[in-house]
């Protein structure tokens, strides 16, 4: 069982900057990949970014390609998710995920199902 928690949500201007930790903790780490969802008020969570533990390479929602950049420091089983250029509709719970397999035959995947192991979530408001 893989246990996760989110840090490093607040409230911040538009344009402005935060990042996101997630540390994963449990039996020995091991997942294909490991992703960041949001959820805005009265809507779905959403897909954000998810990378390749091992590679390293990564996948963007449209939404936020060109301002979030999601990395991992393997050696602390801690991904992060940089936030630039943050805008009011980024307000949302974030939440990070681990893959629920250790190897994929078709590269990374957007949807939640693919996801077996949650954070509890942390709160992002970008007032305007």
């Amino acid at each position: 069982q893989v246990q996760l928690v989110e840090s490093g949500g607040g409230l911040v201007q538009a344009g402005g900057s935060l990042r996101l930790s997630c540390v994963a903790s449990g039996r020995t780490f091991s997942r294909y990949s490991m992703g960041w969802f949001r959820q805005s008020s009265g809507k779905e969570r959403e897909f954000v970014a998810t990378i390749r533990w091992i590679r390293g390479t990564t996948d963007y929602a449209d939404s936020v390609k060109g301002r979030f950049t999601i990395s991992r420091d393997s050696a602390k089983n801690t991904m992060y998710l940089q936030m630039d250029g943050l805008k009011p509709e980024d307000t949302a719970v974030y939440y990070c995920a681990a893959d629920r397999l250790l190897f994929r035959d078709f590269g990374l995947s957007r949807e939640e199902s693919e996801y077996d192991s949650w954070g509890q979530g942390t709160q992002v408001t970008v007032s305007s």
